[in-house]
This record gives structure tokens, C-alpha cells and sequence, in this order.
């Protein structure tokens, strides 16, 4: 893992007026409704959140025109997953099921799932200076992802789905927040509610004095990358490529304000491919405490959020129960976690999983074939025991952690957190030659 890096401007409260926020209209390419079954049929999770292989089947038999055959395509080689991506991309568009808006606008998009609500503004974010120390990233990234997915995005030549951002607002409804509330009482540009309960609804802002009052109340705000770190660095990848002023130099975001919204944490979990629970459990030896629950996941789960109010703890599933694995070894904690972070790092269950237990007691290579993350309790505890997997579920972190860390320009290890709600793929998306 990289050592910590420093910035000046990521310990303020917020960026001066010309060094902040830029977030720029683009004509949003849509689902047309009439051509496709239904609009939540065509949605899908952002890329990796999708479980595969179950859920990526479930989504490409949805509908024929689900976006997770933009986002995900299936064939033998990268190459061909991104050309195969590109050409049913031109297709639909030449057939229009997808077509583009008539004018530039930002996106208002609300997500409301029973009683929680989330409001915020999609748009093509700047990525130039200083927007690199404006928006704040929490978690490495993984150098293969970012070569795929920028590889996706270069032959597309499209941001597929918007990564997630957070910012803080002083919490009037003035600014931004006043034109979204605005704009929230108009009837949306689309309303639809996803297979999980979700409701969602998107309207265009192209009034002049609205894009201005964002664009100078957004001027003032740094951000917090809440999900979509590996996009982000392929936005800023695919940029360096292209020296021109240009389309690149843009990446499609949405913002929230967690003053008015704020986002659920969540943990992200492992699944360990070739580590069967028995043998994961051996390599513990008396390094850790370990605890067989014969309990359902609820309460396992309950066990784990005690335990790790303590301090480090994971649940281990696979081989039918669960075993919740805490109290490690102060000795073993002091020559395994590296030393030269703060102590928020150096506490965190994440660096406790990837220095101590993968690297040191298991010994497992963080890559694709050994290891999985998966955003779902459920899926990744199927999956462990349907393949004799070792799934760890980790507790989640809390916001003001992360948000901290970033301020000092630390990074967690990667795939440490989930914020939620997510944005639904494939409601609005952005071509990138001509905007």
C-alpha cells in the first residue's frame, strides 16, 4: 500500500471560491420509454456491486436492453467485452432506445426507499486543477480495474453511470438545495421503482439562474468520493490522455449534500475464493479469539457490531455456521500493520484484514482469482458455501472515519466502505464526443 500523502487545502473547511466545484450541463443520454419493456427493467447496480455470475444473468434476461450489457459485456477477451460494449451502444442508439436530451441541462435525481430519501444533482464534473484536491478520495484502487474500466470508457466513448459524491451544505435551503427543492415539485423528467422497493425519479435543470446559483454555491465545496473510486481514477487517467481542451476533461458524478441526505455506511465484504473455512480457521491458531455461532446471519451479525464496538472483528462463513473472530494479538497487530499511518488507519478493520490476516496468516494474493468483494451479507455467504469459500463480513465504518482520513489525504485500503443509497445505472448517461 502507498504511504500517506498531504495537502494544504484538504484540512480546511471548504475551498476557496474559485478553487472549488465545477459541475457542468451535458445533454443526458436516456432510455427512450417507449422502446424498452420498462425503465426499471433496464437499470442495474453500479458494475460492482452486480454479483456475479447470478445477478448478471438475472439482469441480462430482465429485459434484452438492460444497461448491464453496456457496463458488463460478456465475451471471450477485454477487447472484444468493450467493442461488443461499443457496437450495442451505436445500435441502440441507431435504432433509438437510447437517445440524447435536447439541450444541456443538470440532473435533479431523487431515490427514496420507504422512509429514507436521497436527493442530489447529477452533471459532468471538472477534472482539471484543482479539482484533484477539491474531491477527496478515501480508498486505493486496484490497477487492473481502472486499466479495464478505462479501457471500457475509451472505446464506448461514454460515462456509462455516475460515480457518488458527498459534500457538506450549511444546511439552508439556499443554493443548490434550494434548486432541487424547487425542482422536485415539477413533474420528473421519469419516474420508476427497481425490483428492490427503490422509487426514482430525474428531472433536467436548464434554467440559466438555476445552473448559475448551483454553480456558485458548489464553488465553495470540496467533496467526498462515497462509491466510485476506480471510476474516478479512470476519469482522471483517460483525461491525462487527451492534452486538448475537451470532453475528457469531464466526468459524470452525482452529488449529494449529507447535511440535508445524509448516505447509509455500509461494510463491503471478502469472498476468498481458494481458503475453505477449516483451513482459514487453523491459520488463526491462538492469534485471534474465535467463537462458533450456531445463531441465523441477524443475529451473527448482532455478535459481529458488539464485537467490534470492542475493537477488531470479522464473522467467517462458508461451512454452514459462523465463527466471529476478534481480540487479536497486540504483538502480532504491532509487526503486521504498518506503522507510519494515524491510529484511525492503523484501527481500522480493513488494514487488520489486508496487513494481518490476508498477507500474514493467510497469505492470499489480492487479485481477482483470490479474492471478491461483495456488497451483499446474503450473496457472499451463498457463495461461500456453494463453493466452499471463506466469506469474512466485516462491520462498517463510520462516516466521520472516513471523512477524516481523506481530509488528511490518507487512504483506506481498498473496497472498505459502501455508501448508500447507490444510484441506479443506466437513467441517465453521457456521451462524451461533442459535450
Amino acid at each position: 500500500m502507498p504511504g500517506p500523502t498531504y495537502d494544504a487545502r484538504m484540512n480546511c473547511e471548504g475551498p476557496a471560491a474559485d478553487d472549488g466545484l465545477r459541475l457542468k450541463p451535458f445533454r443526458g443520454l436516456r432510455y427512450v420509454p417507449q422502446r424498452v419493456g420498462s425503465l426499471a427493467a433496464v437499470t442495474s447496480p453500479p458494475y460492482d456491486v452486480v454479483v456475479r455470475p447470478d445477478g448478471l444473468v438475472h439482469l441480462e434476461s430482465s429485459d434484452p436492453h438492460n444497461i448491464v450489457r453496456l457496463i458488463l459485456p460478456q465475451a471471450a477477451t477485454p477487447a472484444e467485452r468493450h467493442r461488443k460494449a461499443a457496437d450495442t451502444l451505436a445500435r441502440w442508439l441507431t435504432e433509438g432506445i437510447l437517445a440524447q436530451d435536447p439541450e444541456p441541462a443538470l440532473y435533479v435525481y431523487e431515490q427514496r426507499d420507504g422512509d429514507a430519501l436521497q436527493r442530489g444533482v447529477i452533471g459532468a464534473l471538472a477534472l482539471s486543477e484543482p479539482a484533484e484536491g477539491i474531491v477527496l478520495p478515501h480508498e486505493d484502487v486496484m490497477a487492473e480495474i481502472v486499466a479495464d474500466r478505462a479501457d471500457l470508457m475509451r472505446t464506448t466513448a461514454a460515462n456509462l453511470e455516475p460515480l457518488l459524491l458527498t459534500y457538506r451544505g450549511d444546511g439552508r435551503t439556499t443554493g443548490t438545495a434550494a434548486v432541487v427543492e424547487r425542482t422536485v415539485r415539477r413533474p420528473p423528467l421519469l419516474a420508476t421503482t427497481t425490483e428492490d422497493g427503490v422509487s426514482h425519479r430525474l428531472w433536467a435543470v436548464t434554467d440559466p439562474h438555476d445552473l448559475s446559483g448551483i454553480d456558485a454555491d458548489l464553488a465553495t465545496h470540496q467533496a467526498l468520493i462515497a462509491d466510485g473510486h476506480h471510476r474516478w481514477a479512470t476519469y482522471l487517467r483517460l483525461r491525462a490522455e487527451h492534452s486538448a481542451p475537451g470532453p475528457w476533461e469531464y466526468g459524470l458524478v452525482l452529488l449529494v449534500d449529507t447535511a440535508r441526505y445524509p448516505l447509509r455506511v455500509r461494510a463491503i465484504h471478502r469472498l476468498l475464493h481458494r481458503l475453505p473455512v477449516a483451513d482459514a480457521l487453523t491459520a488463526l491458531g491462538d492469534t485471534f479469539r474465535v467463537r462458533r455461532l450456531d445463531t441465523p446471519l441477524t443475529e451473527a451479525l448482532d455478535a459481529l457490531a458488539g464485537a467490534a464496538a470492542e475493537g477488531n472483528a470479522f464473522l467467517l462463513a462458508g461451512d454452514g455456521t459462523f465463527h466471529l473472530v476478534d481480540r487479536p494479538d497486540p504483538e502480532l497487530l504491532a509487526r503486521t500493520v504498518p506503522g507510519d499511518r494515524p491510529d484511525a488507519w492503523r484501527a481500522l478493520d480493513a488494514t487488520v484484514l489486508h496487513s494481518t490476516l490476508i498477507d500474514h496468516i493467510w497469505k492470499i494474493p489480492d487479485t481477482p482469482e483470490h479474492i471478491a468483494y461483495i456488497h451483499h451479507t446474503d450473496a457472499v455467504v451463498t457463495q461461500a458455501e456453494r463453493h466452499g469459500s471463506t466469506a469474512v463480513l466485516m462491520h462498517p465504518v463510520r462516516e466521520e472515519v472516513v471523512r477524516e482520513l481523506a481530509r488528511q489525504g490518507v487512504t483506506m485500503p481498498r473496497k472498505s466502505t459502501s455508501f448508500g443509497p447507490k444510484p441506479a445505472t443506466g437513467l441517465v448517461l453521457r456521451r462524451l464526443p461533442g459535450n
